[in-house]
């Protein structure tokens, strides 16, 4: 997959695609059923599917005390797009300049002169542009309009993608994951909720009652998640290995800042640096504060068995 950084980084090679645009946090069900349609009318075309995203979301650079908080980092989504077959990534850096692009310039300069798109997908509610003036019928109307001049495309509204009877959403994957309920996150995700990150050394407070973790760079203003869950890790050998982490603020030592903390059943490797991925299986409790290390500690072995016996690890001998 080709990651472009940017309209300055377009090469004449990647002239003429297939496009869809938006935020695409944690690339769900939703997100891949419209990549499933790019790419088939792709393969019509005989071009490369695209995706156009941003960096940051714009969200976070209009109100970023109320952006809500991210479901997959850039790393990570970009791994999704990679495996659902997207073959090329236009990644433009929101800030002020594009903040204030006209919703004709935005189409202009990108998809005409920039990407030369022949088709674009988009959701139903799509708008773009500076105050969100763009929508569905301006890149209909400039499409058909430079296809007089050889360099139009043809625009399809993807309508609404539902599970059950709601419609399937980022939003419905946060509210999910708030209330602890991943099997229903499976469901919307078409996968097990991960967080990945880099283990960085901490304070090893968790090592002085017995409990070694992993600390792991979580690199979110906000965390989706918060609390206390049995997880498996993925990145430490061929099959996932069990654990138990928290995910929060560490109360009960004066924590403020989101980290995630692994702890890792019957392990005793030096794994520093290494690049993990922490599957959420089960969410066992909230993260709460204890009024001394002794209290902490007996909660987090009442946790461990929980774990334990949920992903059937068995105990050291």
């Amino acid at each position: 997959m080709r990651l472009i950084r940017g309209l300055h980084n377009l090469r004449p090679a990647d002239r003429g695609c297939v496009a869809t645009i938006g935020n695409f946090d944690g690339v769900h069900l939703g997100h891949r059923a419209v990549f499933q349609r790019l790419l088939a009318r792709g393969r019509e075309l005989g071009l490369p599917a695209t995706v156009i995203t941003f960096e940051p979301q714009p969200m976070e650079v209009f109100a970023p005390e109320s952006a809500p908080a991210r479901l997959t980092r850039l790393r990570e989504k970009l791994g999704a797009l990679r495996a659902s077959g997207i073959e090329r990534v236009m990644l433009l850096e929101f800030g002020p300049r594009l903040a204030v692009m006209s919703a004709p310039e935005f189409v202009r300069r990108l998809l005409i002169e920039g990407l030369g798109v022949r088709f674009l997908l988009v959701g139903d509610d799509f708008r773009f542009g500076q105050g969100r003036a763009g929508d569905f019928a301006l890149l209909r109307d400039m499409g058909r309009a430079a296809e007089a001049h050889g360099a139009g495309f043809a625009v399809e509204d993807l309508h609404t993608i539902t599970h059950g009877a709601e419609r399937i959403s980022s939003t419905r994957v946060r509210e999910a994951l708030a209330r602890g309920d991943l099997e229903q996150t499976q469901h919307l995700l078409g996968r097990p909720y991960c967080l990945e990150g880099r283990v960085v050394h901490g304070d090893k407070r968790g090592r002085a009652i017995g409990f070694p973790t992993a600390n792991i760079a979580l690199h979110r203003r906000v965390s989706p998640v918060r609390g206390v869950y049995a997880v498996r890790v993925h990145g430490l050998g061929s099959e996932p290995w069990p654990g138990v982490a928290n995910i929060g603020t560490r109360p009960t030592v004066g924590g403020t800042s989101a980290r995630l903390e692994v702890h890792l059943f019957d392990f005793d490797q030096v794994i520093y640096g290494r690049h993990l991925e922490v599957e959420l299986v089960l969410r066992l409790r909230d993260e709460q504060r204890f009024e001394s290390f002794e209290a902490l500690r007996a909660q987090i072995q009442r946790d461990a068995g929980t774990a334990r016996a949920f992903l059937g690890a068995q105990p050291s001998a």
